[in-house]
């Protein structure tokens, strides 16, 4: 019991502390969710909002500058310039030296890019002028930045006088707008006839030059037939081979001069701006993204528009993390090459997907390293292209918290258990000192001991169980008093009525009990005089004077083993044999027959009346068994029976008649006197002995 108990309350309180610490922990741990996805979200649209700005910035200052007058001057200007070389032509050693420069240090750059040699023919400029112009603003000029400072070549050429004029002031607008170049093209002939950066893309022509199939190509292509100083045309990133392969997109605005398209203004955006802004100047953890958090631009193609803050931090993570989660050995080694992810790392998550189809959404993905992540995401609003931006944190990071709560609730709730277990043991033991008292009391008592008493030590619950269990032992005790004389009067009242053998077998549920017998022998015995003194005394006296005779005859049948079976009026019927069989079944019924004799004379001279008593006797089979439902009866039937009452009433007053069979048992040990044979009502002349004693 103790035990029981114990295991219960530790049990309970066990389920209580782990409902509690589990319910507490999911709802720190979906808080937790809520605000870490709400710190993402306001960090993405923060970054959203920073690069629509940017490119908002770069559309509004490209629009003024090509409606300015010195965009349009220049424009126009430099378009009659570059015609003017290009019928001059290029002498044969300056196509020589810009092709030996080209094999010297663009070639092998290229090379290095693409992992193979290309033809030295499928990146050199056509026309007189790209060859000119190339020699005096790069293969003269090796050093890039010198060529930026770059105002006039020294050549004499007109191009090179309206250089010096342009030049500073575009060089300015470039700067101060944060453009990567800035270019001026020729819709006609599609070349750049400007460039603030002079890079191998000067002057070429972008419909027949090695750019020709480049995004600078297709937005030019695409603004020089908008007649409209409003129109912007925006083409994403792609590999740029002037620059070195780097991720470039151009944005162009029409030059418009009395309402025809006399040129292009082209912005050179560089990657470094957008990934500067998507990553915080590589500033995660200032910007509250932890240590595995970022937020990384994708586009159309599921490409990176931004460099991933692995690549940045741990080079050999990054490439182990993106091969074991499918990256071909191609797209790593394009990744090294190119020095970026930028247009190289395909990152295709369920937050990209679901971004780029326009739904911002958050929630627990596999990110692009293929470990469990928080993320928010959203597409960004920028005409011309379509990209998604994904702020997000490695879940592991994200529920640290959760995880220190988790081991300071295992360690709470082991206390707690403990706690718990230490009031149980105390419970246990001031519980159960009364409650065992009780269960030895009960015990004692269902053992029969009416006396027993448990002693009362508290006055709570168990005190009252106590008192209670004592007062019902007392309660029971008398009840059961009341209940044992009764059934003792119940049993001596049935005694009465029925042999104990027939008794005990209706207690049993025996309900039908009818038996025979082969041998007993039966008594009658009437009282002669008896209907004339009824009518001479009172009833009672009556009464009292039948019970108290019958009441002797009772003593001696009892002391004989004689059963009395039913007395009818003033006859008294006995049977010995049942239902217990005896040997000597005669021998006693006739010695009771002469006891009854006496008893009836001596109680006649006691009440001073006269009263004799005739008794008949007969031994043989007889049918035996108890009739009645509410009043019960035990009686005998059969030839036996009838004769033995046949034998009673034609007997002799103060003697005993017995048939043959009672006479042939006992001739040896009592004296008979034959009485010949006597008419008998049924049975014709039956032999009759007269009993001498």
């Amino acid at each position: 019991m103790a035990a029981k108990l114990f295991t219960t309350l530790v049990l309970l309180g066990a389920i209580a502390v782990l409902v509690t610490g589990v319910l507490g922990y999911i709802r720190a741990r979906d808080a937790l969710e809520k605000a870490v996805f709400d710190q993402l979200t306001a960090a993405r649209q923060a970054k959203t909002r920073q690069v629509e700005t940017y490119f908002r910035t770069i559309q509004s200052e490209l629009r003024l500058l090509a409606t300015s007058k010195m965009v349009v001057d220049a424009t126009r200007e430099f378009r009659i310039a570059v015609d003017q070389l290009d019928r001059a032509g290029a002498p044969p050693d300056l196509r020589q030296k810009v092709g030996d420069w080209y094999a010297a240090n663009f070639i092998p750059e290229m090379t290095r890019i693409l992992g193979r040699e290309p033809a030295l023919s499928d990146y050199l400029p056509v026309g007189g002028a790209p060859y000119y112009l190339q020699y005096h603003y790069i293969v003269e000029s090796p050093n890039p930045e010198r060529r930026k400072l770059l105002d006039d070549a020294g050549d004499g050429s007109e191009y090179s006088r309206l250089h010096a004029i342009y030049h500073p002031l575009m060089r300015a607008a470039a700067t101060t707008v944060g453009l990567f170049d800035l270019m001026i093209a020729d819709p006609k002939s599609g070349r750049l006839i400007y460039t603030v950066d002079k890079e191998v893309d000067f002057t070429t022509s972008l419909q027949l030059g090695p750019y020709r199939r480049t995004n600078v190509a297709a937005a030019v292509a695409r603004c020089s037939q908008i007649a409209d100083p409003s129109a912007i045309c925006l083409e994403d990133f792609s590999s740029y081979a002037p620059s070195g392969g780097a991720p470039i997109a151009f944005m162009v605005a029409p030059v418009i001069a009395q309402g025809v398209v006399i040129g292009a203004l082209v912005a050179q955006l560089s990657n470094d701006e957008i990934d500067n802004v998507v990553t915080g100047n590589r500033r995660w953890r200032q910007e509250g993204f932890g240590d595995t958090g970022e937020a990384y631009l994708v586009g159309p193609d599921y490409l990176a528009r931004s460099g991933p803050r692995a690549f940045y931090e741990n080079r050999e993570n990054f490439f182990a993390d993106v091969k074991s989660v499918g990256a071909s050995d191609e797209e790593i080694a394009d990744i090294q090459r190119y020095g970026t992810p930028v247009l190289h790392q395909r990152i295709d998550t369920q937050a990209t997907r679901a971004a780029l189809s326009g739904v911002e959404g958050t929630g627990e993905i596999i990110g692009y390293r293929g470990v469990p992540t928080l993320a928010s995401w959203g597409p960004l609003a920028i005409s011309g292209v379509k990209w998604a931006l994904v702020a997000k944190i490695d879940s592991a990071e994200a529920f640290t918290p959760i995880a220190e709560l988790r081991r300071d609730l295992l360690l709470v709730g082991g206390l707690a258990l403990l706690v718990v277990a230490s009031t149980a043991a105390w419970l246990s033991r001031a519980l159960l000192g009364p409650l065992r008292d009780l269960t030895a009391g009960v015990k004692r008592f269902s053992a029969g001991d009416y006396a027993v008493s448990v002693p009362v030590r508290t006055r709570d619950e168990i005190g009252e169980l106590c008192s209670a269990f004592n007062g019902m032992v007392e309660d029971l005790h008398q009840k059961n008093v009341v209940i044992e004389n009764k059934n003792r009067e119940n049993e001596q009242l049935l005694l009465n009525v029925l042999p104990a053998p027939i008794a005990n077998r209706l207690r049993a549920g025996e309900e039908r009990i009818a038996d025979g017998f082969a041998e007993v022998t039966v008594a009658f015995a009437d009282l002669v005089g008896f209907t004339a003194l009824t009518s001479e005394m009172p009833p009672h006296d009556v009464v009292m004077f039948l019970n108290g005779l019958f009441t002797r005859f009772d003593v001696a049948a009892n002391d004989l083993g004689i059963e009395k079976i039913k007395t009818v009026g003033d006859a008294y019927m006995a049977v010995c044999g049942l239902p217990v069989p005896v040997a000597n079944h005669a021998e006693r019924m006739v010695r009771m027959a002469i006891r009854m004799v006496h008893i009836t004379r001596e109680h006649a001279m006691e009440h001073n009346v006269s009263m004799k008593l005739r008794v008949g006797v007969n031994s043989g089979p007889v049918v035996a068994g108890v009739i009645g439902k509410s009043k019960y009866i035990y009686d005998l039937w059969g030839d036996t029976v009838n004769l033995a009452s046949r034998m009673e009433s034609g007997g002799v007053p103060d003697s005993v008649q017995v048939t043959r069979p009672v006479y042939e048992q006992l001739k040896d040990q009592f004296v008979f006197e034959p009485r010949g044979a006597i008419e008998v009502k049924g049975k014709g002349k039956v032999e009759a002995w007269v009993l001498r004693f």
